[in-house]
């Protein structure tokens, strides 16, 4: 495992992408976008893991692919602009990628939600939460439609390679979760409520809130047995294409958890209960009104893919 660690470090040096700042077209507003070495690793944990569950296993290897990830989670600063719209126009002006070639009108935009969906914890540099994964998703297109580079959702495993950071242990800073207050915003120091992005430490590669504050969809399917056809094998940037609603991936744990759910290796899957309060018929697409633990942030990979492999990524749209 040391020597997969030593490539995955040297990769970080060698691999020849820089970290850099995504502007959104007529706004002051940025996502910052950290490079991720491509490399290998070993997804889930083993059963005599402190706090292991069932769906962590069995553990194997995985090969990622080099990409970028946002530093931080999407705020409502960001996702806002998604929402209301208002900047579309500037997308002539302001494209600068060439990855992308999309009219921006031609992005579903989701519907104001009906409550405040920031049930008053704070909006202003905090992360954006309660939408669904077909809501995140769009917020995507949407920014690849605006900026040119193609954005997307993290499949789970480069997910868990990002988290991980080059790490085996249990959190990105080792075994123990009394530290866990130094890195993450969960159950026992939140006071009830997310926190700002970026309060607490990053993870080895520079990433915040990756345990913590809130959970953050991935694109995948869930399934208890996913990793069972992986076994004893190396598999290439694996992704479990959805074929329904329910149930798909969040990762990292939120405000409102505990520290084993918090872990690296830790999954959760998502439910229609998260719409048991939405008064609508039928109930929103776009919002998830009893999950005001679940947010996102965007990656970007280092090749980008074709016009309709793009598309597909944006439309695994059975969500809702």
């Amino acid at each position: 495992m040391r020597f997969v660690i030593f490539l995955v470090f040297i990769g970080a040096w060698s691999w020849g992408q820089q970290n850099y700042v995504q502007k959104i077209p007529g706004t002051d507003q940025t996502i910052s976008m950290i490079a991720l070495p491509g490399g290998t690793f070993v997804m889930g944990s083993s059963k005599s893991s402190p706090n292991h569950f069932a769906d962590e296993a069995p553990q194997h290897e995985v090969a990622i692919a080099p990409f970028w990830m946002a530093e931080f989670e999407i705020t409502w600063d960001l996702y806002t602009l998604f929402m209301e719209r208002s900047v579309d126009s500037f997308q002539k002006q302001g494209v600068a990628g060439t990855e992308v070639l999309l009219d921006v009108d031609a992005v579903s935009g989701a519907t104001t939600p009906y409550v405040d969906m920031s049930f008053g914890m704070g909006t202003d540099g905090y992360p954006a939460i309660g939408m669904t994964q077909l809501a995140a998703v769009k917020f995507c297109e949407w920014l690849s439609a605006m900026t040119g580079n193609f954005y997307r959702l993290p499949t789970e495993a480069e997910w868990e390679y990002a988290c991980r950071a080059g790490t085996t242990t249990a959190y990105s800073f080792g075994d123990d979760p009394t530290q866990l207050d130094d890195y993450a915003w969960f159950e026992a120091n939140a006071n009830a409520a997310y926190h700002p992005v970026g309060e607490k430490k990053p993870n080895p590669w520079g990433l915040y809130d990756m345990h913590g504050n809130v959970a953050e969809w991935t694109l995948d399917a869930y399934a208890i047995s996913t990793y069972q056809a992986r076994k004893g094998k190396t598999t290439d940037n694996p992704f479990e294409v959805p074929t329904q609603t329910y149930p798909r991936i969040v990762r990292g744990g939120s405000w409102m958890d505990a520290p084993r759910h918090l872990r690296s290796a830790a999954r959760r899957a998502s439910n229609k209960k998260w719409k048991q309060r939405d008064p609508q018929i039928p109930k929103s697409l776009w919002w998830h009104t009893d999950a005001p633990f679940v947010g996102f942030r965007v990656v970007r990979p280092a090749t980008s893919p074709s016009p309709d492999a793009q598309k597909r990524f944006w439309n695994y749209n059975t969500q809702k």
